[in-house]
């Protein structure tokens, strides 16, 4: 592979979303590098999905779908022992989502190997959740990749907190390991109950976090009303976007969208509100559109 100006890393779960008329490509780490690929693309960069898929169809799929989008598939493990994952998506009246996620398949089983050791050296930039630390394994994986790292490498903790696969633990020690935090409105009180501050307003409470866990940026998500970014100098709100919803659209994968943007634009030194803004028009296309990786219209990639 050529030489990139920067290599963005997305690793935990790749499986498929089922809705009740069809089964899309899915997972927040790889809804993020999906659309980051074609930021990435545009600058001498590149953005890469890790994870691991069982050796199936579904698993197939995963690496057919990531080759056909002219991206890298090296660091997609097959399992041979674990079903690559599935997670059943209901979709109520305002297009939200909501998630039955399957226990024990391919991701949770994500190996530390040399390969990905060279990655953590080489790469600008990691985001990582919660849910891919359900297992030991996966966990353990993640933080070594984090420990492989450079200093001053962009870490980014995607919290998204889903069903019960998640802790107290787990995130305090992602937090620790983070330089950046993205959170949205719903999550933000139980990470605000870590540090005692969930009484506070969303301001108080992300400040607070930054100024406890060291962060250098949080990227905080609010559905329709848009992303706002804060650092240690204050806040920066994106300007509000809107596209025209296809029939049946739902909000899977929205705020993925909104984490790429960011990552990329804080990799290329973009100005805070070109971020906040590129964002929010991320957010609101995918948001529009089915499933959780339709292709970023070009007022986002040109941006």
């Amino acid at each position: 592979m050529t030489a990139s100006r920067f290599t963005l890393v997305g690793i935990g779960e790749a499986l498929y979303d089922v809705f009740p008329d069809r089964q899309v490509l899915g997972g927040a780490p790889l809804n993020l590098i999906v659309h980051a690929h074609r930021i990435a693309t545009r600058n001498q960069g590149e953005a890469i999905v890790v994870s691991r898929v069982g050796q199936d169809d579904l698993g197939s799929g995963v690496i057919d779908e990531i080759q056909g989008r002219q991206m890298e598939a090296g660091f997609l493990q097959t399992d041979p022992d674990h079903p690559t994952g599935r997670v059943t998506v209901s979709v109520g009246p305002g297009g939200e989502p909501t998630y039955d996620i399957v226990d024990d398949v391919a991701w949770d089983w994500i190996h530390f190997d040399p390969d990905l050791e060279g990655l953590a050296h080489r790469c600008q930039a990691v985001c990582w959740g919660t849910l891919a630390q359900r297992n030991s394994e996966s966990r353990n994986t993640i933080l070594r990749f984090l420990d492989a790292m450079r200093p001053g490498t962009l870490r980014l903790f995607d919290i998204n907190l889903r069903q019960n696969f998640h802790d107290a633990r787990i995130i305090r020690r992602s937090l620790i390991a983070a330089s950046a935090l993205k959170v949205n409105e719903e999550e933000l009180p139980t990470v605000g109950r870590l540090i005692g501050c969930e009484n506070a307003g969303p301001d108080a409470m992300v400040q607070d976090l930054i100024r406890h866990f060291e962060l250098e940026h949080v990227i905080y998500t609010r559905g329709e009303r848009g992303t706002v970014l804060y650092d240690t100098h204050g806040k920066t709100e994106g300007a509000p976007a809107r596209y025209e919803h296809v029939p049946n659209a739902d909000a899977v994968g929205a705020g993925d969208a909104c984490t790429a943007t960011v990552m990329s634009g804080l990799l290329l030194n973009w100005p805070l509100q070109q971020i906040a803004d590129t964002a929010n028009r991320a957010g609101a296309y995918v948001a529009s559109q089915q499933g959780a990786t339709p292709e970023l219209p070009d007022d986002v990639i040109q941006a």
